[in-house]
């Protein structure tokens, strides 16, 4: 019998079921995705992770791979990594935990824990818990345990964060969560014990904080070009020396736990509308720069070429879940501009630095990548792209405080 599987082998799973591997324990990973086993099978991650290569190398022996959820069933511990979108009508879509708690149920015994890792909506995990009640009779918490354990690790930071960052721990019943802590406190994480709706919450609100902190200064820097004002010297005026300041800076604000997770408040919130606003105002900033870059150039895109700098939605990852690059893009192309692409992180195939901003009209740093802030970038862009080129920056990673300025503008600001 294996010591834990974890069913669901993404960003969130698979780092956690290598994490448990090299913590000593017999590991059973399952995933749908043949592509992601075969490269695992053949000793490869299949996307970056910092450290996770050199873990995977270390734990293969005892990393049992499978691709039915049945298989999770000879482990004790069952940990759900699944994806838990929200719908277009603003409500959780279960269909994923559905299917495998459908599959998993037949299989199902005295002395099983179920350990529910995804972000969930309020009341998912006693829904499951009277799910698996319902259909098999298993009373929770004594014969077979639920728990909630919201994951709240950055990406690209998961082997540096599974140690230290708190572990909340939801149990439907004391027993319930006793057995979820038994499982991760392996990890190194102290162990925070709750309800299984306050982990739910607390996950939930986590992701919504970092969301409405990001769309304050996004919407400062529209208001800032209505004002014709600048949004990195009015933040700083805010921040400087100033003990109740804290304005975060402007940019891109995405990524699939982001952009959703608001909405499994929103399903039942008791001021509907006030987190769509919050979201409204992030998904509005590539609209922004796409109508900053026509009052600049004369008014029209058309036949413009626009060099875009990043597909990732997050800096130095290739996670392109969710990006507003790509919302970005398209409302370029929608006014007919010639887009050319560049990203060194992601598997997607976009052109070289060189070839993206060469005789570029206008460059969009939409993400901010540590080696786009480098000088030799800056030069490319100048030398590269057209001599009155536009760059777009909203970032501010070259630290010329411009949103929209020529390149050699950014150049000779930069070198200050």
């Amino acid at each position: 019998m294996s010591d834990v599987a974890v069913i669901g082998l993404g960003r969130v799973g698979l780092p956690l079921a290598l994490a448990f591997a090299d913590a000593g324990l017999s590991v059973i990973g399952v995933d749908n995705d043949a592509a992601r086993i075969g490269a695992l099978r053949d000793g490869r991650m299949p996307f970056e992770e910092p450290g996770a290569q050199e873990v995977l190398d270390r734990v293969r022996e005892r990393l049992t791979l499978a691709e039915r959820a049945t298989d999770a069933s000879p482990a004790r511990h069952i940990v759900l990594t699944l994806g838990t979108p929200a719908m277009s009508h603003i409500e959780i879509d279960l269909r994923q935990i559905r299917a495998v708690l459908d599959d998993l149920l037949p299989h199902l015994r005295e002395g099983h824990a179920l350990h529910l890792r995804s972000t969930i909506a309020p009341n998912t995990t006693d829904y499951v818990a009277g799910y698996i009640e319902k259909h098999r009779g298993f009373e929770i918490g004594t014969e077979v345990f639920v728990a909630h354990v919201p994951e709240r690790i950055a990406s690209a930071k998961f082997f540096e964060e599974i140690s230290t960052l708190p572990c909340i721990v939801g149990g439907v019943g004391e027993r319930s969560g006793e057995v979820a802590a038994e499982l991760f406190e392996v990890l190194g994480a102290p162990i925070v014990q709750t309800t299984p709706v306050q982990a739910e919450l607390a996950k939930i609100w986590t992701n919504i904080l970092r969301y409405a902190n990001f769309a304050l200064p996004n919407l400062l820097m529209m208001d800032c070009e209505q004002y014709d004002a600048n949004v990195f010297e009015v933040v700083d005026l805010i921040n400087k020396d100033y003990p109740r300041g804290g304005m975060k800076l402007p940019g891109f604000t995405a990524g699939t736990c982001l952009r959703k997770d608001f909405a499994f408040s929103e399903e039942r919130s008791n001021a509907p509308g006030m987190l769509l606003a919050v979201s409204r105002v992030n998904e509005s900033v590539p609209l922004f720069l796409v109508q900053g870059l026509k009052r600049r150039l004369d008014g029209s895109l058309k036949d413009k070429k626009i060099a875009v700098l990043g597909l990732a939605f997050k800096s130095d990852t290739d996670d392109e879940r969710d990006s507003l690059s790509y919302k970005l893009i398209r409302l370029l192309e929608r006014e007919l501009a010639d887009v050319a692409i560049h990203d060194p992180h992601v598997p997607t195939p976009t052109q070289s630095l060189g070839d993206a901003v060469l005789d570029a009209d206008a460059v969009v740093v939409a993400t901010n990548h540590q080696e786009f802030g480098t000088r030799d970038t800056l030069r490319a862009i100048v030398e590269g792209a057209k001599r009155d080129a536009l760059v777009v920056d909203p970032w501010n990673c070259w630290g010329a405080a411009q949103v929209f300025a020529h390149a050699d503008e950014v150049l000779a600001l930069a070198a200050r």
